[in-house]
C-alpha cells in the first residue's frame, strides 16, 4: 500500500488530477506533435497530400522509419515532461513519489525485469521463426539497423516510461486514493490502458479479442507495481517488450514499422502468440519476481483498503 499512499505526500484534490491530465494531454497531443507535423508537411509537398496522410498515417508519406520512430517518441517525451510538471507544480510532490515508495529509484530492479522479459521475448521470436520460417523475411540493413538499435535503446524507454508512469504511477495512485481499494485501481488502470491501445493497427486487423492481450498486460504490470511497491519492474518489463518488438520483428500491420531484422509476412490472425504471454509467460514472470523479491501478503496488497497515513505531530517524535 505504501506506493499508492505516496499520493498523500502532496496535493491530492480531484482538481489537481484534472488540471494535470489536461496539461499532459496538451503537451503530448499538441506540443509534442509539432516536430512530426512539420516533418510530415515537408515530405507531403502540398496541403492536399498532407491532409490525406493525416487522415491515415504520416508514415505513408515515405518518412524514413527511424526518423518517424524518433518523432513519435518526441510526442511521448512531451507528455512525460508535462506529467512531471503537473506532479511538481500542481501536486507539489517529488517525481520519485510517482515512481516508487523507496527513497530512491531501484535501477537494479529495472534492469533485472528488462533482462528477464528481453530473454523471454527473444526465445519467443526464435520459436516462432523455427516453427514457421516461411513467414519471415530477413531484413538486415546495416546502417538503418544500427540507428534503429541506437534509437530503441536510448529513446524508446521514454515512450514506455511515459505510459508506465501515467498508468501504473499517476492513475494507480489517483484511483487508489479516491476509491480506497487497490483492486479497483488495478482494474481501472488496466482496462483504460487496454482500451487506449485499441487505436493500434493490430486491433483493427485482429479485432477486439486482442484486448485480452492489452488488458492482460496492464493487469500484470499493475500487479508488479502493487506487490513491489513501485513501478521499477513494470518500467523494465515494458521497455524490454517494446525494444525487442522494434528491433527484431516488424510487419506491415503492427504499430512499429521499423527496419527490424525480420519482416513477418504472415496473414494476421488470432493465434497462440496472443494467449501464451497472458496465460503462461506472465504467470511465470510473476513467479520469478515473487521469489526474487520475497513478495508476501498478496491479498492485502492486491485487494486491500487504502488508508491515509497518520501524520505524527513533531512533539510526538520526542521521547
Amino acid at each position: 500500500m505504501k506506493f499508492i499512499q505516496q499520493a498523500y505526500k502532496g496535493n491530492n484534490e480531484w482538481w489537481a488530477y484534472f488540471v494535470t491530465l489536461i496539461i499532459l494531454f496538451f503537451g503530448w497531443q499538441f506540443i509534442g506533435v509539432i516536430p512530426l507535423i512539420g516533418t510530415a508537411f515537408y515530405y507531403a509537398g502540398d496541403m492536399n497530400e498532407f491532409i490525406t496522410s493525416a487522415n491515415h498515417s504520416f508514415a505513408t508519406l515515405g518518412i524514413d522509419s527511424n526518423l518517424y520512430l524518433l518523432l513519435i517518441i518526441i510526442t511521448f517525451l512531451a507528455g512525460l515532461l508535462s506529467l512531471f510538471f503537473g506532479v511538481i507544480k500542481i501536486h507539489k510532490r517529488k517525481i520519485v513519489t510517482l515512481i516508487t515508495s523507496r527513497d530512491t529509484i531501484d535501477w537494479k530492479r529495472i534492469f533485472f525485469a528488462f533482462s528477464i522479459w528481453a530473454l523471454i521475448g527473444i526465445v519467443m521470436i526464435a520459436v516462432g521463426y523455427y516453427m514457421s520460417p516461411e513467414d519471415y523475411v530477413w531484413n538486415f540493413k546495416p546502417l538503418p539497423f544500427f540507428f534503429l538499435v541506437l534509437i530503441s535503446f536510448l529513446f524508446l524507454p521514454i515512450q514506455t516510461s511515459m505510459e508506465e508512469l501515467l498508468f501504473r504511477g499517476y492513475l494507480m495512485q489517483g484511483f487508489g486514493t479516491w476509491f480506497k481499494k487497490s483492486f479497483v485501481a488495478l482494474l481501472l488502470t488496466s482496462v483504460i490502458f487496454g482500451l487506449l491501445h485499441g487505436l493500434n493497427p493490430e486491433v483493427e486487423k485482429l479485432g477486439w479479442i486482442s484486448m485480452v492481450y492489452y488488458i492482460g498486460t496492464g493487469l500484470v504490470l499493475g500487479i508488479f507495481t502493487l506487490m513491489d511497491e513501485g513501478t521499477e519492474l513494470a518500467l523494465g518489463f515494458h521497455a524490454a517488450n517494446n525494444i525487442i518488438a522494434a528491433v527484431l520483428v516488424t510487419a506491415n500491420w503492427t504499430v512499429f514499422q521499423t527496419d527490424a531484422l525480420l519482416i513477418d509476412t504472415s496473414e494476421p490472425s488470432v493465434g497462440w502468440e496472443m494467449f501464451v504471454p497472458v496465460l503462461i509467460l506472465y504467470p511465470l514472470v510473476l513467479f520469478i519476481f515473487s521469489k526474487k523479491y520475497g513478495w508476501t501478503n498478496w491479498q492485502e496488497k492486491l485487494m486491500g483498503t487504502i488508508h491515509k497515513p497518520i501524520e505524527l505531530k513533531e512533539e510526538e517524535f520526542i521521547a
